[in-house]
């Protein structure tokens, strides 16, 4: 399902994108808030740059928006259309959803950003 070597394995696991070696973050845990946005410096197996320029990660604030909606639509499906609640229960569960998921929604918003400018490189992986 999820194979290394795919932009999906990296983006799902925040995994180098090149080497798909070592999580790109300090700390794996997203619920960690006090060190969310901390990440390594290079991968420790491919040497790539994660920050290839000051100010990288701005750019994931534009994909941050687009899956935020998507969780926002998913919490509206479930609530509204599935479960059948009121349009303020579904309005509650749509900005607790928002407000669970953001250390989630931020990372994966990173992931799928350097996995726009970074391709996997099989030949980058040390044994």
């Amino acid at each position: 399902m999820l194979k290394k070597g795919s932009k999906l394995y990296s983006i799902l696991t925040g995994r180098c994108p090149k080497c798909h070696q070592e999580s790109m973050y300090t700390d794996i845990n997203p619920y960690h808030l006090g060190s969310l946005f901390k990440m390594h410096e290079r991968c420790s197996h491919c040497n790539t740059k994660y920050k290839m320029e000051p100010s990288f990660f701005y750019g994931a604030m534009y994909v941050s928006y687009a899956v935020g909606i998507a969780f926002a639509v998913a919490a509206f499906v479930i609530t509204f259309l599935i479960i059948g609640t009121s349009l303020v229960s579904t309005f509650i569960a749509i900005v607790a959803t928002m407000v669970v998921f953001m250390p989630v929604i931020i990372r994966l918003s990173r992931n799928i950003w350097i996995n726009f400018f970074v391709s996997y490189d099989p030949a980058a992986r040390k044994t």
